[in-house]
């Protein structure tokens, strides 16, 4: 029963999810909220909702741990296997792109959160300087975008946007993302807790592995139509910018509502290893290599001795 509550919720989240970033989307839109901020924002935020549900969720059923295995699992495994299984179906041509600003603003966001991690439990106060880091980054990010803008009146393509949508479905994809959302993470934290306690794993690990990868499955998804489609810049950018977001904004806010300890092996194993999977992207951003076939083999394998020594 367990298995399936998890399960239940982890799909309940991802549709609850997608629902409330098209709602948010259009109603903003509609109000006249240029898209390039909807784009920055809402779409950004929005598909974070499922993480930052879960986490929030975990702190206030005590199991802090999971929060933490949550984000940390979840940038471990975006770019180990959100990249590399696209990459073992189809060549993403990633020296075609300019990503080398986003990935540096990765790493100073990695940087600050392990250093963090480093001096205690995240309180409130540390969560406090992690959003006001994303806030920077949101900033810089906004001006650059403008400066650089195609001089062209049109609106810049939005995900989720749809001029043909009615309120009426605009008020219900509000309404499934909102009452979807929490409930999908109640559902899912007690499932895999529970698991945890029957299979003797504890918490941080469940959160590294299981839910981890399940609230991956949409960048996972996004990634491998990207690279379908040969829109490398796409599948790169999503992994970057979601994990900008997991560690800035997820842990952020998930720390007002309770301090998040940061277990020893988090500080001697998963930090290092989030940290060393984000550095395998430097010949792929700043020396203009294509992320192919083998490229994907080795990362994906990667992945799962990193799920072997985890188990």
């Amino acid at each position: 029963m367990d298995w399936v509550l998890t399960f239940a919720g982890l799909i309940i989240l991802l549709l609850a999810g997608d629902a409330l970033v098209k709602g948010a989307v259009n109603l903003s839109l509609r109000l006249g909220v240029p898209a390039l901020v909807v784009s920055l924002t809402i779409v950004a935020f929005g598909t974070s909702a499922p993480e930052l549900l879960i986490s929030v969720q975990a702190i206030l059923d005590g199991v802090p741990e999971l929060a933490l295995g949550n984000v940390v699992g979840s940038n471990t495994a975006n770019i180990l296997i959100v990249l590399g299984i696209p990459a073992m179906i189809a060549l993403m041509h990633t020296s075609h792109y300019d990503t080398r600003a986003s990935y540096l603003q990765m790493l100073a966001g990695t940087a600050l959160f392990i250093g963090l991690c480093f001096t205690g439990p995240i309180t409130w106060v540390k969560g406090l300087i992690l959003i006001a880091a994303l806030a920077l980054i949101l900033g810089h990010t906004l001006l650059e975008t403008l400066k650089h803008r195609s001089k062209s009146s049109e609106d810049e393509a939005v995900e989720g946007a749809d001029p043909s949508m009615t309120w009426k479905k605009i008020i219900a994809f509000l309404a499934v993302g909102l009452v979807g959302l929490p409930l999908g993470a109640n559902l899912l934290v007690e499932g895999a807790t529970n698991i945890a306690v029957r299979y003797g794993v504890s918490d941080a690990v469940i959160g590294l592995t299981l839910v981890a990868v399940g609230t991956s499955l949409p960048e996972l998804a996004t990634t491998v139509m990207a690279s379908l489609r040969r829109q490398a810049d796409v599948a790169l950018g999503n992994v970057i910018g979601s994990n900008m977001f997991n560690l800035l904004a997820i842990i952020g806010l998930s720390s007002f509502f309770g301090d998040i300890p940061v277990p020893t092996e988090f500080m001697t194993r998963d930090l290092w290893a989030m940290a060393a999977a984000s550095l395998l992207l430097i010949p792929f951003v700043f020396f203009k290599r294509d992320l192919g076939r083998i490229a994907g083999i080795a990362l994906t394998a990667l992945y799962l001795a990193y799920l072997f020594v985890l188990l």
